[in-house]
């Protein structure tokens, strides 16, 4: 069994890897994810510890899997593109989707590659990179702007961007447009409300990270004056994969889908960086 050690932000990637597992272990499970399931029973970590709730589980497999058909999608109309996974965690996307065609990166902390490594082997076209999103070097040990018809970057950031502060968010951006050119990137947001209140979820204040940002208007990012452009929010609140949910679980989220400040407490969302 593999010991895990982990602290604050690092430690919450255990949230979704474990919510994911025990998905992918129901009868109509809303994400399939083998690879999870193989890593929580090849490691040394009390997940009871985390006291996720219910509705947690159910958000981080929702979250994963949006993010999932939207890459997917992503890849069948641009070939032989370049997936840059920022704060990857042990998150098997690379995997879920399954494209050889794809060139795919997963940046993390050190001690996080640390333990992937334990998991996923490096390949010719799947590549880790051991450093944190807002240290300067890293993404110079990915390939520069693409001028081939056809493929493009996306860029992901799940599970991420409400651990940074806003001017490491602007910088990031910044630093990858200087050496990537445009670029899709898609992620997901609190609204400001929830980052507030989000800390006194049992998961965050066991593990003692900081959430430090929230959005409410998404049209907010286009007045960075890095050439965002809004594309797509998208709710866990009203989309198809709820209909595979419980009656019950179902209606509430459709309850939810009513009021504004419930549906988008928290959300993904799309832009074009160029």
């Amino acid at each position: 069994m593999e010991k895990i050690v982990l602290t604050e932000e690092k430690e919450t990637m255990l949230i979704p890897l474990f919510a994911k597992a025990k998905e992918s272990e129901k009868k109509h499970p809303v994400i399939i994810d083998k690879k999870a399931v193989e890593i929580i029973n090849q490691i040394d970590y009390d997940f009871t510890s985390l006291k996720i709730p219910e509705k947690t589980k159910l958000m981080m497999c929702l979250r994963a899997k949006l993010i999932d058909n939207f890459v997917r999608d992503f890849f069948l109309k641009n070939d032989k593109s370049i997936a840059l996974h920022l704060g990857c965690g042990l998150d098997s996307r690379s995997d879920r989707i399954d494209n050889s065609d794809v060139d795919w990166y997963d940046v993390d902390f050190e001690e996080v590659i640390d333990i992937r490594k334990h998991f996923f082997r490096e390949t010719d076209n799947y590549h880790l990179i051991p450093s944190s999103v807002t240290e300067k070097e890293w993404p110079e040990k990915i390939p520069g702007k693409i001028s081939e018809e056809n493929k493009q970057y996306i860029v992901i950031a799940e599970g991420l961007f409400m651990y940074l502060k806003e001017d490491e968010i602007k910088t990031l951006i910044s630093r990858l447009k200087e050496r990537i050119g445009s670029y899709i990137l898609i992620f997901d947001a609190f609204s400001v409300l929830t980052a507030k209140k989000v800390k006194n979820q049992p998961s965050i204040k066991k593990t003692g990270a900081t959430i430090y940002w929230g959005i409410d208007n998404p049209e907010e990012l286009t007045g960075w004056g890095l050439g965002i452009q809004f594309i797509e929010e998208q709710y866990f609140t009203s989309n198809e994969e709820i209909e595979k949910l419980g009656t019950l679980t179902k209606l509430m989220f459709k309850m939810a889908n009513l009021f504004s400040i419930t549906k988008k407490a928290h959300r993904i969302l799309i832009y074009r960086v160029s």
